[in-house]
């Protein structure tokens, strides 16, 4: 576990390359905490990366990898933006420059072989296959010394002490043909972790260098990271947006797969926002860029599911829990196939202490410890591209065990952007507008969707509301609000709270006709003064399109049981219940009702997923299993508070994230349980004698490269699923 640092130390992210074995990552980080200048480091295996607290030169953290020629590049290079995989010089390195030490062992083993094929070639064979040895098993010799006097027992050290022992015995070529299979093994392994990494990274790709800004009257193309707040930017038809900002003029599609993974384009006109990465399909935007490069939509998608793929989920820990005991067990095995059977049965002690050593080799745990990581780093990497944000394993792993789901009604059923439908004064003395500007005047001040629609309607209607002085103004949480306009108290809110303070305007026919709206699934908000209730406001939210085929694909999922939480009034909760197929109803719900009724679901079902904005919501979201919040395409909120981000306020990605969390979760299974078989098979050849070193070596690796492959599905086949989820909401 890391140090915690000093809070003032200067901190810098770096990109590691090279970067495949989980061990040898706790190796690079111990190494560089030891440079002078460095308070703290944490190497993050799964996403490539490492955090450096303290100063340090990349020289000398490339001195600290150079037992695994990691390569250290910065991820932001001053003035640059954040980098996408590597440098980019080293990027379509050649196969043989990147694997030289590799190549060479092969062509070394095989010249081995032919010399003892072929005697007349008068070729020493031990000395070639000893040199193979050395050329494809440098590194891994000089990790396993330095590790064996640390009395450090990992992969590479049980490996080392395999092929001492194989050398001391003469056993040169399967020594040779080891080392070849053990380096085959860990090119694969590389090439598997950093494509699962560039599958993510790669999302930087999306955004262009360069953008037609408009500054001072007049218009140059400049880098894309020289972009600053306030900059116009010109965006023709077909080119994709360079940095986040509004549409300052013009309007058209845009494409945002890459942020939200919607498929279909979305309109945009002045005053929307818009987001790197996302291309305009039509019509001439002006773009005024509202964040820079770093702190884009995109930027920080990636940082978090970078920052995710280092959370471990339970499987992943019982897994590093379980190497502990099973490395020493390994190695306690292996020194009694060596040395009992020659002390106990006068056995032959050569052929012993070589079955010993395959015992050693066969128990690597590398495929193992390698078999939750990839399978964690692809599902998050999936979920992202197909505008899900998982923040981390364990609610990943969460997500699947789910058996009940509770909504929030505004902004998460429905669109959150209610409009006004009825507006009915009580009082025929009463001028309407002008009280309607009083309304509009206390709901300015209040962040309720339904406060906004009665903001928009005076502003449709030319109403001077803005005017309006209000004093003593207070906002009743989950009520509504009150102040006091030229020395008249107002109150604008629930029937609820009118009927908790028995108000003496609230009779039984004035109710009876408010009810009568609600009935037809419209929220009403009442205005009134200490003595008398003036007026109902009547408002509607529209259900999402993909509220109804969510729940119903819940359902299919095994989900029984799903509930709506709503601060709203019973007779409009009942409507949208039956509108969207939710199982049950609770409404007039405050925040803190919400919250325990959250918890009366888990006592119920164990574990409860919570759906909402993210920001009214927070106590019910953290109560929950796991909270899930409606992205808003990127809000910082959503963003920061939830366990799991729905991008594009897309219902129909529940499914599908539930879909993904199941699926990685028999992926891990099945990889665990595969990994053991494979060592147990292997193990059993030791009783007739069949274990040899290659066959041991060549079931780790064959063990390591299938339980990579298997993860690795989970890049693939989730995409169809979400790709055909828009087309069914068609």
């Amino acid at each position: 576990m890391s140090r915690p640092a000093e809070p003032t130390a200067p901190k810098a992210v770096y990109r590691v390359e090279g970067l495949s074995c989980a061990n040898c990552a706790k190796t690079f980080e111990s190494n560089v905490r030891r440079i002078p200048g460095v308070i703290d480091a944490a190497v993050n295996f799964a996403a490539a990366t490492l955090t450096v607290y303290g100063e340090a030169s990349v020289e000398a953290l490339e001195e600290a990898g150079k037992f695994e020629r990691l390569t250290i590049v910065p991820e932001r290079p001053p003035g640059g933006s954040v980098r996408a995989a590597g440098r980019p010089e080293q990027a379509g390195a050649p196969f043989l420059k990147k694997h030289a030490g590799l190549a060479a062992a092969g062509l070394l083993t095989m010249a081995g072989f032919a010399a003892m094929a072929w005697e007349a070639l008068r070729l020493p064979a031990p000395l070639l296959f000893a040199a193979a040895m050395l050329a494809g098993g440098r590194s891994l010799f000089k990790t396993g010394l330095m590790n064996l006097l640390r009395l450090r027992f990992d992969m590479r050290t049980l490996m080392t002490v395999a092929l001492i022992g194989a050398a001391a015995i003469g056993e040169w070529a399967e020594g040779a043909v080891v080392v070849l299979l053990f380096a085959a093994s860990e090119a694969l392994e590389r090439f598997s972790m950093e494509r699962a990494r560039r599958s993510i990274r790669s999302l930087m790709d999306l955004a262009p260098k360069e953008a037609l800004v408009r500054r001072d009257g007049r218009e140059a193309v400049v880098p894309a990271d020289d972009l600053a707040v306030g900059d116009i930017v010109i965006v023709k038809p077909g080119q994709t947006i360079a940095g986040d900002g509004v549409v300052a003029r013009g309007s058209g599609s845009v494409n945002q797969a890459a942020v939200t993974g919607e498929s279909i384009p979305v309109w945009k006109t002045e005053g929307d926002d818009v987001f790197a990465g996302t291309m305009n399909m039509d019509g001439l935007l002006e773009v005024r860029v509202t964040r820079k490069a770093e702190h884009s939509a995109i930027a920080r998608i990636i940082h978090l599911v970078e920052e995710a793929q280092a959370s471990r989920a339970p499987a992943q820990a019982f897994v590093d829990a379980f190497a502990k005991f099973y490395t020493p067990a390994i190695i306690a095995l292996a020194v009694l196939v060596a040395v009992v059977p020659p002390l106990a049965l006068d056995a032959e002690w050569t052929r012993w202490i070589y079955l010993g050593l395959s015992v050693l080799v066969v128990g690597c745990p590398c495929a193992l410890v390698i078999s939750t990581p990839v399978s964690i780093v692809s599902a998050i990497g999936s979920a992202a591209r197909h505008g899900v944000l998982v923040k981390g394993g364990l609610h990943l792993e969460q997500l699947g065990a789910v058996r009940s789901v509770a909504f929030d009604k505004t902004g998460t059923l429905t669109r959150g952007m209610p409009d006004v439908t009825d507006y009915a004064v009580l009082d025929d003395g009463i001028d309407k507008n002008a009280l309607f500007a009083v309304i509009a005047a206390l709901e300015r001040r209040a962040s309720h969707p339904l406060a906004s629609a009665i903001v928009r309607k005076a502003e449709r209607d030319g109403l001077d509301f803005e005017t309006l002085q209000v004093e003593q103004f207070r906002s009743v949480d989950g009520r509504g609000v009150r102040g006091a306009i030229r020395g008249t108290e107002f109150f604008v809110g629930s029937l609820a709270w009118l009927a908790d303070m028995q108000h003496p305007g609230l009779t039984e026919e004035r109710l009876a006709m408010a009810q009568a709206l609600q009935r037809e699934g419209k929220t009403v908000v009442a205005a009134a003064t200490e003595r008398d209730v003036l007026a109902f406001v009547a408002a509607k939210d529209e259900l999402r399109e993909s509220a109804a085929s969510a729940v119903g694909d819940l359902g299919k999922l095994g989900i029984r049981h799903t509930v709506l939480l709503t601060g709203d009034n019973r007779i409009a909760a009942e409507a949208i219940r039956k509108e969207a197929g939710i199982s049950e109803a609770q409404a007039d719900l405050l925040p803190d009702a919400k919250w325990q009724a959250v918890q009366a679901l888990k006592v119920r079902y164990g574990s409860v997923a919570m759906v909402g904005d993210g920001i009214n919501d927070a106590p019910a979201l953290a109560a929950a299993t796991v909270g899930v919040a409606m992205g808003g395409t990127g809000t910082d909120v959503a963003l920061e508070t939830a366990d799991i981000v729905l991008m594009g306020d897309d219902l129909a990605r529940l499914p599908f994230a539930i879909r993904l969390s199941r699926k990685t979760l028999a992926v891990i299974k099945q990889n665990i349980a595969f990994s053991l078989a494979v060592k147990l098979a292997a193990l059993l050849l030791v009783i007739p004698g069949w274990l040899t070193l290659w066959i041991a070596v060549a079931s780790d690796m064959g063990a390591t490269l299938v339980v990579t492959l298997n993860a690795l599905r989970l890049m693939r086949a989730e995409a169809k699923a979400a790709q055909a989820a828009p087309a069914a909401r068609r």
